[in-house]
């Protein structure tokens, strides 16, 4: 028994082999290299045969300051930072790059009239940039890859399909409402006052989150691959056992704080590092691209557009942690 379970946990992690032989210190330099190098190839690549390049120029400001630059370029190698120490593999960046990157995307495509081959090409281009790289440096986790050592009943939950499709939706369909509430309150007001030369805002007033929900469906899919998946995969650590057997009548006032404060199951950590994750990088992306790169936007509407999509993960987080837990 040893032997096979051993050979079934080495399969998975095979590609490690070949990046073993690069000096860790020139691993996450690497990826942040390629990942920049493979984006302004696909970049120029889409601009030249899809004609993108028009389209976006329409509604990009001018980055003269250095700083401009300086401040893309460098949430670009904090995504890929968050996604390198968090242990994170090709599927999870892939997720996370569509939940950050899809917010101001679905801006330009809702209300500055972008068309939809720029903007799927865009998606595609930053998902692609930023997990191809990493999949290269990283083999696929336990949650993601095909031969994993996981036990059959976590092996279950992630390959069942129901489960895939009902956590998908109910992702979409937190996201749909959420924008939605967002919607027919404050937005509507938010895009109007801040968003100086906004073509329209008709979509705020006539969306309904059964038109939403379709193209939600895309942030449900990566919101499951990145939060309720990796969670699902999450065993039982030693941390469990002793939570378990925490005594309040005996245990000092620090165990006591720690076990109130981060007292929770290993599932249940997994699902709340992830979705701070995104919210995280879901919110400082969609700010840092529609204040810095889009004409005629002050950084309050930019904030009041990206917390939208930062209560949206919140969301999501909170109703996966409660499907995690039934």
């Amino acid at each position: 028994m040893p032997t096979t379970r051993s050979s079934k946990i080495a399969a998975p992690f095979s590609a490690s082999t070949r990046i073993s032989k690069l000096p860790e210190p020139l691993r996450f330099p690497l990826l942040v290299t390629l990942s920049l190098t493979l984006s302004s190839l696909l970049y120029s690549f889409s601009a030249q045969f899809l004609n993108t390049e028009g389209d976006l120029a329409a509604v990009s400001r001018r980055l003269d300051q250095w700083w401009e630059v300086g401040a893309l370029l460098g949430w670009r190698a904090c995504e890929l930072s968050l996604a390198w120490w968090g242990g994170y593999d090709g599927y999870d960046l892939a997720a996370l790059s569509a939940l950050s990157h899809g917010p101001p995307l679905y801006l330009l495509g809702t209300f500055y009239g972008v068309s939809n081959t720029t903007i799927l090409s865009s998606l595609l281009i930053d998902a692609i940039t930023a997990a191809l790289p990493l999949h290269l440096l990283r083999p696929l986790s336990p949650a993601h890859a095909s031969t994993s050592p996981l036990p059959a009943e976590e092996k279950d939950i992630i390959s069942s399909i129901s489960i895939q499709i009902l956590t998908t939706l109910l992702g979409a369909v937190i996201y749909s409402t959420t924008l939605y509430g967002a919607y027919a309150s404050f937005l509507p007001t938010s895009l109007v006052t801040y968003f100086e030369g906004i073509p329209t805002i008709v979509p705020a007033h006539t969306a309904k989150p059964e038109t939403l929900f379709p193209t939600m469906l895309v942030m449900g899919v990566a919101a499951r691959t990145f939060i309720f998946t990796p969670a699902a995969a999450t065993l039982p650590s030693l941390a469990d056992a002793k939570a378990r057997a925490f005594n309040p009548a005996t245990a000092t006032l620090w165990e006591t704080i720690v076990y109130n404060v981060w007292g929770f199951r290993a599932r249940t950590k997994t699902i709340i590092k992830r979705t701070a994750a995104l919210i995280l990088a879901s919110g400082i992306h969609t700010f840092v691209q529609t204040a810095v790169t889009l004409k005629g936007v002050e950084p309050i509407g930019a904030l009041a557009y990206s917390s939208v999509w930062a209560a949206a993960a919140l969301f999501t987080g909170v109703a996966f942690g409660f499907v995690g837990d039934v």
